[in-house]
């Protein structure tokens, strides 16, 4: 079992392995809450991660269920992990539940493969062009926090064992300037110097490519160290954010983002692309 840093990983598996085992013994919810002494649909909402299992639950579910000895106490230490609360909880005043469901799992994949068509990928953002995007979608309210938790993000491009990140860039993104023109200019100029990590690729589709596969918006996928945990797809509004964990979608997207780099120009290309433009900023 690989290591896990985040507990919305760690809540993730809980809930996963708990569905899976009742379904291998054949119970139903209504059959496992009774003999766990609790409603069904507090188990359903343990098997869909909308609440924590306390390990003294996890612990009396697996015994249900029939597993024992290691693999039981491997379970119960992860649900212990599960309670715990990430970094991203200090700023649960300014990140909306569903956004710090994907920032928990940002925290602990391996790979995210992303397309932004108007701005620049979070995880790459600096501080000037953060700000001048909460001022453009949010109410001008808490701007330093917002700003501060956007930062804090990208840390895993730096650890130790950094996540490694595809992202194709529309063209527009370099194009749009926002804020001041040396603050647009500055951010530029950090995406040139990103790419100099082995980590991170970044790839400009331009204009002239005409119609691609992602033309009905943006995307990130995310990949973990584990492959009992299945990759997702993120898609996001201005309201909501929804993560897709079916294979099949994963499928899909992932096909979609190795189509559209084969459209971008190439990394060597698009750095040139990038630094050009950033020149060209007075």
């Amino acid at each position: 079992m690989a290591a896990m840093r985040s507990p919305t990983v760690k809540r993730r598996r809980i809930a996963q392995e708990l569905r899976r085992l009742r379904e291998k013994t054949g119970m139903t919810k209504g059959q496992a809450a009774k003999a766990l002494d609790m409603s069904p649909g507090n188990l359903g909402r343990i098997e869909n991660r909308e609440i924590t299992a306390r390990p003294v639950v996890v612990r009396a579910a697996l015994a249900l269920y029939g597993v024992t000895g290691d693999a039981a106490e491997a379970l119960i230490e992860l649900a212990r992990g599960a309670t715990e609360r990430g970094w991203w909880h200090n700023y649960s005043d300014v990140m909306p539940d569903w956004f710090g469901f994907y920032v928990g799992l940002e925290e602990d994949a391996t790979q995210i493969s992303t397309y932004q068509a108007e701005v620049v990928p979070g995880l790459f953002q600096t501080k000037d062009y953060a700000r001048a995007i909460f001022g453009l979608t949010s109410d001008g309210t808490d701007t330093d926090q917002k700003v501060a938790a956007r930062l804090q993000r990208q840390e895993i491009l730096h650890r130790e064992n950094p996540v490694s990140i595809s992202a194709v860039l529309n063209e527009a993104v370099l194009l749009r300037p926002l804020g001041s023109a040396m603050a647009f200019r500055t951010q530029l100029e950090h995406l040139a110097e990103l790419t100099a990590l082995p980590n991170v690729s970044i790839q400009v589709l331009p204009f002239g490519a005409g119609g691609h596969p992602a033309m009905t918006g943006p995307y990130s996928l995310l990949q973990f160290p584990d492959s009992m945990d299945e990759p997702v797809v993120y898609l996001e509004n201005f309201t909501q954010g929804h993560v897709l964990e079916e294979p099949e979608h994963f499928t899909v997207y992932q096909d979609a983002h190795d189509r559209l780099r084969k459209l971008a120009l190439s990394e060597q290309e698009s750095l040139g692309r990038i630094r050009e433009l950033a020149s060209s900023i007075g």
